[in-house]
C-alpha cells in the first residue's frame, strides 16, 4: 500500500489505533483498560458457565425443539432489558458494572451463535419446519423479552421512586 491509496480523511504521519483499547502497543499514549478487560473476562467465564451448567442440565434431542437454547437466550435478553434501565436510571455512575454483567455475566450467558448452529443442526437433520420456527420464534422472543425487561423495571424503579418522595411531593 502506498501513501496514494491512503484515503484523504486519514493523516498517514498520524498517530495509530486512537481511540482503540489496544492502542498502548502501537505508540498511542492510551492505555489498556485492564479493569475494564478483567471484568469483562470475569462476567463472560461465570456466564459462560452458568450457560454451560443450564446446557448440560436439559440437552436437546437432535430434531427437538432446542428449549435449553431458547430459554438462556430468551431470559438473557430479558436481563439485559432490565440491566439497561438499572445501569442508566439507579447506577449510573459505577463504570465497570455495565461491562462486567451486560457484556461479560451476560454476553457469555446468552449463546445466539449455538442458535444458529441448532438451526442448522434441524434443517440437517431433516426438521426444517422446526428450525424455523425456532428462528423467528427465538428472535421474537428475544426482542419482545428486551422490551418487556425495560417496561417493568422502569416501571419499577418509578414505583419505588414514588414510594420514597414526601407525602407533600407526591
Amino acid at each position: 500500500m502506498s501513501v496514494a491509496d491512503i484515503p484523504a480523511d486519514i493523516d498517514p504521519d498520524g498517530p495509530v489505533g486512537v481511540g482503540s483499547p489496544f492502542a498502548a502497543g502501537r505508540g498511542s499514549r492510551a492505555g489498556v483498560p485492564w479493569p475494564v478487560l478483567g471484568v469483562i473476562a470475569a462476567g463472560g467465564a461465570a456466564g459462560a458457565l452458568a450457560r454451560y451448567g443450564l446446557g448440560q442440565a436439559a440437552p436437546s434431542g437432535a430434531t427437538g425443539f432446542p428449549w435449553t437454547t431458547f430459554i438462556i437466550n430468551v431470559s438473557g435478553c430479558l436481563l439485559i432489558g432490565v440491566l439497561m434501565v438499572l445501569v442508566s436510571d439507579v447506577w449510573p455512575g459505577r463504570r465497570l458494572l455495565r461491562p462486567f454483567l451486560g457484556t461479560g455475566l451476560l454476553g457469555g450467558y446468552t449463546t445466539f451463535s449455538t442458535y444458529v448452529v441448532d438451526a442448522q443442526h434441524l434443517m440437517i437433520a431433516g426438521a426444517a419446519g422446526t428450525a424455523l420456527t425456532y428462528l423467528a420464534g427465538t428472535l421474537l422472543a428475544a426482542l419482545t423479552a428486551v422490551q418487556v425487561g425495560i417496561t417493568v423495571t422502569r416501571v419499577g424503579v418509578d414505583h419505588v421512586r414514588r414510594a420514597r418522595r414526601p407525602k407533600e411531593a407526591r
